[in-house]
């Protein structure tokens, strides 16, 4: 399974949810919206400032984690960006590789 960070911020509504449910509520959601799709949710936490979330979960394809993100983004409730994360061994494989490559205007 790879590893997503799915990072969001709720709309006024989503924040008026948060606000009746606390946080242990949109922790339960969260978990039950991975494992519905073979997951596992690591963790969620809370910021301030722009981004109001972030989850961390390990998801069995990419299919998987935009499935995800599709369903929180068209409920409303929410924006979502979803980034990847890679182990260092991932990068290791990708330094191997040697892609060809002609940078613009050479």
């Amino acid at each position: 399974m790879a590893k997503y960070l799915v990072i969001g911020s709720y709309s006024a509504e989503g924040a008026k949810g948060l606000l009746r449910e606390g946080g242990t509520g949109r922790v339960n959601a969260a978990r039950q919206v991975v494992e519905s799709l073979g997951g596992t949710l690591e963790s969620l936490y809370w910021g301030f400032g722009k981004d109001d979330y972030y989850v961390v979960a390990d998801l069995p394809s990419a299919a998987a984690a935009a499935a995800v993100s599709l369903t929180v983004g068209a409920s409303g409730s929410a924006a979502t960006r979803t980034i990847p994360l890679m182990t260092a061994e991932d990068i290791d494989a990708a330094a191997k590789l040697s892609p060809s490559f002609r940078p613009p205007g050479a």
